[in-house]
Protein backbone atom coordinates (compact mmCIF):
# COMPACT_ATOMS: atom_id res chain seq x y z
CA UNK A 1 0.00 0.00 0.00
CA UNK A 2 2.82 2.38 0.82
CA UNK A 3 4.17 2.14 -2.74
CA UNK A 4 0.77 3.19 -4.07
CA UNK A 5 0.70 6.29 -1.88
CA UNK A 6 4.21 7.32 -2.93
CA UNK A 7 3.34 6.81 -6.60
CA UNK A 8 0.12 8.81 -6.15
CA UNK A 9 2.02 11.68 -4.51
CA UNK A 10 4.45 11.83 -7.45
CA UNK A 11 1.61 11.67 -10.00
CA UNK A 12 -0.26 14.42 -8.17
CA UNK A 13 2.79 16.69 -8.13
CA UNK A 14 3.46 16.11 -11.82
CA UNK A 15 -0.18 16.89 -12.65
CA UNK A 16 -0.11 20.10 -10.60
CA UNK A 17 3.08 21.26 -12.31
CA UNK A 18 2.09 20.29 -15.88
CA UNK A 19 -1.48 21.62 -15.72
CA UNK A 20 -0.86 24.51 -13.31
CA UNK A 21 -3.73 22.94 -11.39
CA UNK A 22 -5.32 23.96 -8.13
CA UNK A 23 -5.79 21.62 -5.18
CA UNK A 24 -9.50 21.40 -6.00
CA UNK A 25 -8.88 20.52 -9.66
CA UNK A 26 -6.29 17.92 -8.67
CA UNK A 27 -8.57 16.32 -6.10
CA UNK A 28 -11.35 16.02 -8.66
CA UNK A 29 -9.00 14.56 -11.30
CA UNK A 30 -7.63 11.87 -8.94
CA UNK A 31 -10.89 11.21 -7.08
CA UNK A 32 -9.48 12.09 -3.67
CA UNK A 33 -10.11 14.81 -1.10
CA UNK A 34 -8.46 18.23 -1.12
CA UNK A 35 -6.85 17.44 2.23
CA UNK A 36 -5.28 14.28 0.77
CA UNK A 37 -3.83 16.29 -2.13
CA UNK A 38 -2.44 18.82 0.31
CA UNK A 39 -0.97 16.14 2.59
CA UNK A 40 0.58 14.26 -0.35
CA UNK A 41 2.32 17.39 -1.63
CA UNK A 42 3.32 19.06 1.63
CA UNK A 43 4.25 16.04 3.76
CA UNK A 44 4.68 12.79 1.86
CA UNK A 45 6.32 14.12 -1.28
CA UNK A 46 8.89 16.13 0.68
CA UNK A 47 10.29 12.84 1.98
CA UNK A 48 10.11 11.07 -1.40
CA UNK A 49 11.32 13.78 -3.79
CA UNK A 50 12.06 17.18 -2.21
CA UNK A 51 12.81 18.90 -5.54
CA UNK A 52 9.51 17.81 -7.08
CA UNK A 53 7.69 18.81 -3.89
CA UNK A 54 9.21 22.30 -4.06
CA UNK A 55 8.13 22.75 -7.69
CA UNK A 56 4.57 21.63 -6.94
CA UNK A 57 4.45 23.80 -3.84
CA UNK A 58 5.48 26.81 -5.90
CA UNK A 59 2.50 26.31 -8.25
CA UNK A 60 0.13 25.84 -5.32
CA UNK A 61 1.42 28.98 -3.62
CA UNK A 62 0.78 31.03 -6.77
CA UNK A 63 -2.72 29.56 -7.05
CA UNK A 64 -3.39 30.36 -3.41
CA UNK A 65 -2.25 33.95 -3.84
CA UNK A 66 -4.58 34.36 -6.84
CA UNK A 67 -7.67 32.60 -5.51
CA UNK A 68 -9.33 35.74 -4.18
CA UNK A 69 -9.18 37.18 -7.70
CA UNK A 70 -10.77 34.07 -9.25
CA UNK A 71 -13.46 34.13 -6.57
CA UNK A 72 -14.26 37.75 -7.31
CA UNK A 73 -14.49 37.07 -11.03
CA UNK A 74 -16.79 34.10 -10.43
CA UNK A 75 -19.08 36.24 -8.28
CA UNK A 76 -19.11 38.97 -10.93
CA UNK A 77 -20.07 36.43 -13.60
CA UNK A 78 -22.84 35.07 -11.39
CA UNK A 79 -24.48 38.45 -10.97
CA UNK A 80 -24.04 39.41 -14.61
CA UNK A 81 -25.86 36.23 -15.60
CA UNK A 82 -28.65 36.93 -13.12
CA UNK A 83 -29.20 40.38 -14.60
CA UNK A 84 -29.16 38.94 -18.13
CA UNK A 85 -26.19 41.03 -19.24
CA UNK A 86 -24.09 38.07 -20.33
Amino acid sequence: MKGYIEERAINIANYIIEENATVRQTAKKFGISKSTVHKDVTERLVQINPALAARARKVLDVNKSERHIRGGLATREKYLHQKGIV
